[in-house]
């Protein structure tokens, strides 16, 4: 359990100043991200996995603009602040950051965080910031279910129950 604290949001540099204060106190850190568009047990399931991973999680949320451009028009349906406000609340997450990159790259330098994981729609070899992690001296991990759900599907299945009102 962590602790019973809810996970904080944090900007960018705030958060580096945290991660250095987690290591002094002997701490490892693990770091996923995505979308959560629409929060489903998929991403719970993924967020307990990678929590599993290190002494504290870090979630990173793709910003508004990073959202569309990966998934299109008319996403992301809620607002990033919002989006980080419902992981922050989930109670195996410690961190969370919004950040404005098409993937997690550049953030995982800054942060080097002793494990980098990603959904089961991955293979370690395809994930795209595999070569950043591993420059570290990081390891990345898949962890979390079959991806039998989706943000996609969801809304999908929203919208057939909205034609049969």
């Amino acid at each position: 359990m962590r602790e019973g604290v809810r996970g904080v949001v944090l900007g960018e540099t705030a958060l580096v100043n945290q991660v250095r204060l987690e290591r002094e106190a002997g701490r490892t850190l693990a770091l996923a991200n995505g979308c959560f568009d629409l929060l489903h047990v998929g991403h719970v399931r993924y967020l307990v996995g990678a929590a599993a991973e290190a002494d504290r999680l870090v979630v990173a949320i793709n910003d508004d603009a990073s959202v569309a451009a990966l998934k299109g028009a008319g996403r992301p349906v809620q607002t990033a602040s919002e989006r980080a406000e419902l992981v922050a609340a989930l109670a195996m997450v410690d961190y969370v950051v919004v950040f404005p990159d098409r993937t997690v790259a550049r953030l995982l330098s800054l942060l080097e965080p002793e494990v980098h994981c990603k959904g089961t729609d991955y293979t370690v070899d395809t994930v795209p910031e595999r070569d950043v992690v591993r420059r570290y001296g990081g390891r990345t991990v898949i962890v979390g279910d079959d991806k039998n759900h989706s943000a996609a599907g969801l809304i999908g299945k929203i919208r057939d129950v909205q034609m049969l009102w």
